[in-house]
């Protein structure tokens, strides 16, 4: 389900401009600049099936990058607040992350088939992907377009306008052709889309002239916004909230033990540190869910 609902954007943007990431060390898990410890939750770590559990470790699939989500730093490791929540999540379970890089699409492909224990790439929770695989919600997003200073497109009559969006994403997949699909029936042009496979991608193409704009998740796009150096704004505010989700096989124990897990960080404060520290904790939960979207 989908919330339709607006978000200001103001003061997380300049909460953005002033928060960092940083990665992990063995045994640590750090949230911005500061290290939270993470203890197993026993509880939790008992529902982890038995083959994961006895090699003590967890394969992740993820694609990057994805700023502020999930991205590689100068030293090429896996960073980003999602990254930091994940593997406190893992940690709470006893459990090693093993990050795999993936194209966008074949995540939950390879979870399916077994290559992928989870999938952790600020995956949207729809009914249609819940048809094959599981969600645990852990935060909700929202749609925010970016514009050129000076220079919005508003999101609702965006007909004839060149689009920016990420591959395989919510905005290229469902939001964009929907809008587009209803100019047509106004008897107006259609949405010009282009789609990138990272947001990096997407991102230099609005500010290179090649897109009119582009929509993304909504800590994405204030992320874009933040790093831009008032190249680029909100070209209106957020809409359409949805949530995130790590992805497991449909139906498998690894979705309760990853929902206990996350709860238990929830519950001890670990989780809304993270969030608080990365700037993006304005969409934080209160309850780790199954498929709430």
């Amino acid at each position: 389900m989908k919330i339709q609902h607006l978000l200001p954007v103001a003061a997380i943007v300049a909460a953005l401009a002033l928060s960092g990431c940083v990665t992990n060390t063995e045994g640590e898990v750090q949230g911005g600049t500061e290290r939270v410890s993470v203890e197993v939750d026993k509880a939790a770590s008992e529902l982890v099936p038995a083959d994961i559990k006895k090699s003590g470790e967890i394969v992740i699939g993820t694609h990057t990058p994805y700023p502020p989500n999930e991205y590689r730093d100068e030293k090429n490791n896996y960073a980003g607040w999602a990254v930091i929540l994940t593997e406190a999540v893992v940690s709470k379970l006893g459990l090693k992350p093993v990050w795999q890089e993936s194209s966008f699409e074949t995540i939950i492909p390879n979870i399916q088939e077994g290559a992928m224990d989870m999938g952790s790439a600020s995956f949207t929770d729809n009914k249609e992907r819940q048809k094959v695989v599981d969600f645990v919600n852990y935060y909700e997003a929202g749609v925010l377009w970016v514009a050129p200073t000076g220079e919005p497109v508003d999101p609702n009559d965006a007909c004839g306008h060149v689009i920016a969006v990420k591959q395989g994403s919510f905005q290229h997949l469902d939001e964009l052709p929907a809008k587009s699909k209803k100019c047509e029936s106004e008897g107006k042009k259609p949405i010009e889309m282009v789609p990138f496979d990272d947001q990096a991608q997407v991102t230099n193409a609005v500010r290179l002239g090649k897109a009119e704009a582009f929509s993304a998740d909504s800590p994405v796009s204030l992320d874009a916004i933040a790093q831009s150096n008032d190249q680029l704004e909100p070209s209106g505010e957020a809409f359409d909230m949805t949530p995130y989700g790590f992805v497991v096989d449909k139906g498998s124990p690894m979705g309760e033990a990853l929902q206990k897990a996350l709860q238990s960080l929830i519950d001890d404060g670990t989780y809304t540190k993270i969030l608080k520290d990365a700037g993006v904790e304005a969409g934080g939960v209160t309850k780790a869910t199954i498929n709430a979207g």
